[in-house]
């Protein structure tokens, strides 16, 4: 049965395997978190690349026929890179699915976006969405702290909602118009209580937020058809989780990320050759 491998900096792209095993449970799912690096969005795009290189490679070796780049940093930066190295290994980033997701939401055309600011910088989101509606007005704002706040476990945080309250009145200030907000990291999803919360108290209208764990897993029916059934109702695959560093902290704050009781998470090392 087909092997989806997943990988991300951290603990983000948990979002994006929970999406997955929730839509296709029958699939065969190998997370890696390169959690020894994280984050990569505050890294050259040149080193992301280096690490989503060798993380790719991993789960390859591992058996995986489809990758899912979880991380939308190493999305932006080595998409290209990956699909070239690894040509015959179906390889997706997150960007695309959620600039069409996007697209698909908004009413004005006036987007939103956030992210680290590796992705925020490389305009990824930008250019696939005027790729798809050039009339499209994208507004996109570096909101790198929410990374380790989540990382921590600070979900239902007063500092979490003062840093969500900060971040979302300077993109209110730029663009108080958008009626659409990508969550442009894998990081983001969990928060998505308070961010409702907050755009709808500063923007005074409703804003759709876009989630890109649940493109990806739109993205990928056409290659699992047939999984939401296959082996029975109940038929559940194999689940394997990995890590660069920290094995024991990543289980201990997954739980924020996946419902179900993790498996043992093995610690791997991708030192750089």
């Amino acid at each position: 049965m087909s092997k989806i491998g997943i990988f991300d900096s951290g603990l983000g792209g948990l979002t994006v395997a929970r999406a997955i095993a929730s839509r296709f449970p029958a699939s065969n799912l190998v997370y890696l978190g390169d959690t020894a690096r994280l984050p990569y969005g505050a890294k050259s795009e040149e080193a992301v690349t280096r690490y989503a290189v060798r993380c790719v490679r991993y789960l390859v070796e591992l058996g995986a026929e489809t990758i899912v780049v979880a991380c939308n940093t190493a999305s932006a930066c080595a998409l290209p890179t990956l699909q070239a190295t690894y040509g015959r290994t179906r390889v997706l980033g997150v960007i695309d699915p959620g600039a069409r997701a996007a697209v698909a939401a908004t009413r004005t055309g006036a987007i939103g976006v956030i992210g680290t600011e590796r992705t925020v910088s490389s305009r990824g989101y930008h250019s696939a969405i005027a790729a798809l509606s050039p009339s499209a007005r994208v507004t996109a704002l570096a909101t790198p702290v929410l990374v380790p706040l989540v990382e921590a476990g600070w979900i239902d945080h007063p500092v979490t909602r003062l840093t969500v309250e900060t971040y979302l009145s300077e993109l209110h200030t730029a663009a108080p118009d958008l009626d659409t907000l990508v969550l442009g990291c894998t990081h983001y999803p969990v928060l998505r209580t308070l961010l409702e919360e907050v755009t709808s108290s500063l923007f005074g209208h409703s804003v759709r937020l876009v989630d890109s764990a649940a493109a990806i897993a739109e993205a990928l029916a056409p290659t699992l058809a047939g999984l939401e059934t296959s082996g029975g109702r109940d038929a559940i695959g194999e689940r394997h989780f990995a890590v660069t560093d920290l094995p024991s902290s990543f289980a201990k704050v997954a739980a924020t990320f996946w419902p179900e009781t993790l498996p043992p998470v093995e610690a791997v090392d991708l030192t750089m050759d």
